[in-house]
């Protein structure tokens, strides 16, 4: 199938499927005249991607881990691959510390609306 087909399927935009490609998380086949070939593995892979950086997961990691995870259904069950492991603890440890911050920062923003809402 074509790009505008897996964009298609996937409802995922050709220019996007095509950065995908740029971070090595699809690999079409190219054809002698250039175009991209994409299989039915290809959409799952797409969703595959999806799914992943929904979790906030960065394309980098998505390509070492995308190989590791299948479809059950409708949710994306992980395998024990090598560094699998490694590679989710670091992404919670990064997304641990952004709701850290986060928190910090609607605690300053609440004791600073809660000083304005005294004030006369």
């Amino acid at each position: 199938m074509k790009i505008g087909d897996l964009a298609g399927k996937t409802g995922v935009s050709r220019r996007l499927l095509r950065y995908y490609e740029e971070q090595g998380l699809l690999r079409p086949v190219r054809l002698p005249n250039g175009y991209r070939e994409y299989t039915e593995a290809d959409v799952a892979a797409v969703r595959h991607i999806r799914a992943l950086l929904a979790a906030d997961l960065p394309t980098a990691v998505i390509a070492q881990v995308l190989h590791c995870v299948h479809a059950d259904g409708e949710r994306l069950v992980p395998a024990r691959c090598p560094g699998m492991i490694d590679h989710l603890r670091r992404e919670r440890a990064r997304v641990t510390d952004a709701i850290t911050r986060l928190q910090a920062s609607q605690q300053t923003l609440d004791a600073w609306l809660g000083s304005l809402d005294r004030r006369p």
